[in-house]
């Protein structure tokens, strides 16, 4: 692959890590203080650290070099953004944003770090299952 796209998809797989991430947090802590349920804020952590050992089999120091936010041309907001009704709207919007994102890295692990994929995608069908989960509670 050349290098100019090599650097694009470190940049796209960098975006999605990063939001997969942020959106894991986001549920982890509306288990754990919204329902204060232990069980499903562990399955979250748990969840959240599996993603970052899978990506790590990247280099992510090149990762982070082919970051480029300034020239970002998504990186505007859209009105539902800013607004939720309730706290299952925020757990939803970013268990949705975390499952997208798994499934983006999962597709460019294809290409550098095939290893990657299979635990890619079982932690993607595992957010399937402790979305379900919550889903019932909140």
């Amino acid at each position: 692959m050349p290098r100019v796209s090599q650097q694009k998809i470190y940049r796209l797989i960098d975006a999605n890590f990063n939001r997969a991430k942020e959106a894991l947090r986001v549920c982890e802590d509306m288990c754990r203080f919204y329902l204060d349920a232990p069980a499903l804020t562990r399955q979250y952590k748990d969840i959240r650290h599996k993603l970052t050992a899978a990506v790590a089999e990247l280099e992510i120091k090149s990762l982070i070099q082919a970051r480029s936010i300034e020239t970002d041309v998504g990186r505007g907001s859209t009105p539902s953004e800013f607004r939720r009704r309730d706290g299952g709207d925020i757990f939803y919007a970013n268990s949705q944003r975390a499952k997208e994102s798994v499934r983006v890295l999962e597709e460019c692990a294809k290409l550098f770090a095939v290893p990657a994929v299979r635990k890619l995608k079982r932690l993607r069908y595992q957010l399937y299952g402790i979305e379900k989960k919550v889903i019932s509670r909140i």
